[in-house]
């Protein structure tokens, strides 16, 4: 089996809570990618994560949090700024962010800081999420992409917030079809599309992408399960009932998964296959709905297995 590496942003959460009467906020390792590294590693796959890290104590705990779940550091920079922090409230399980930070300490990878090899051993490369939206990070995920052997996976991981101007979600669109015309698997959810393409149906969406050249396209439906288009094939999934407290990490679960069934199995040769791995996917999702925090809850498969024993 090889192993994966993710691209992407790691930052510190803070998570809306309350202490002895006292509204506080809760510090959480987090950011999409990082959550998505976590989630392969816990379920037992090798995964190398690539990013910009800071230089200050908060920095050094998500190192020493990522190295002890299992998630090599071989691509990973640090650079001279303190550690953005991405402050989460809640109304329901969703959690609303906003992104705090200058410079932005996710957003300094260059395509020069890449190690080539790295990207070029790997099964599976993933990029996404909101440093595709900073050029020097942009760049480098272009070069990673371009350069990598591997099955390419895309999360678009939308963050409305961090759309600065009035071409900036165009521009963001142009990036989503730019890496999905060659992904072998893209997973967005619904709020992703929702806002990449409004009132388009998500089988419409699911066929748009399929139409620019991606392989298989998941669009998550929250509670509802899954959307699958692979070959001519679209299906709905299920999810398992949960009883969600916090939906933080969920998509990033998803991902994570089926990152690790590619690493385990390879890719599907059918849409069966691919129904297969998103039901075992929601389960992970559903499983981390069901306790606080993001990267944290992350399952081993052993802890799948005893919660969904069937």
């Amino acid at each position: 089996m090889g192993y994966a590496v993710v691209l992407g942003e790691a930052l510190v959460d803070l998570l809306d809570a309350e202490y002895d009467g006292q509204p506080v906020y809760r510090q959480a390792i987090g950011g999409g990618p990082l959550n998505v590294a976590v989630a392969v590693a816990r379920l037992g796959g090798d995964v190398q994560f690539v990013g910009s890290l800071g230089d200050d104590a908060l920095a050094e705990r998500i190192r020493a949090f990522l190295a002890e779940a299992g998630v090599g550091l071989a691509g990973a920079v640090t650079v001279p700024a303190p550690t953005a922090l991405a402050v989460a409230t809640f109304a329901g399980p969703e959690p609303d962010f906003r992104f705090y930070g200058e410079p932005r300490s996710y957003a300094l990878l260059t395509a020069e800081d890449l190690s080539v090899s790295l990207i070029e051993g790997a099964q599976v490369l993933y990029c996404g999420s909101i440093v595709l939206l900073d050029p020097p990070v942009l760049a480098a995920a272009r070069r990673a992409w371009s350069i990598a052997g591997a099955l390419r996976v895309f999360d678009p991981n939308v963050r409305t917030r961090l759309l600065d101007g009035p071409g900036a979600l165009a521009a963001l669109r142009e990036v989503v079809a730019e890496f999905a015309a060659s992904a072998h698997l893209v997973k967005l959810s619904t709020a992703d599309a929702a806002v990449l393409y409004p009132g388009e149906p998500v089988e419409g969406v699911a066929a748009y992408l399929r139409e620019l050249g991606a392989g298989t396209v998941v669009v998550t439906l929250g509670a509802d399960g899954a959307l699958v288009a692979a070959a001519d094939d679209v299906v709905r999934v299920p999810a398992p009932k949960v009883a969600a407290v916090d939906a933080t990490g969920a998509g990033d679960s998803v991902m994570g998964a089926l990152i690790a069934e590619l690493l385990a199995s390879g890719e599907p040769v059918d849409p069966v296959g691919w129904h297969d791995r998103v039901a075992f996917a929601l389960r992970v999702g559903g499983l981390v709905c069901e306790s606080p925090g993001g990267a944290t809850s992350m399952p081993t498969r052993a802890a799948l297995s005893t919660r969904f024993p069937s």
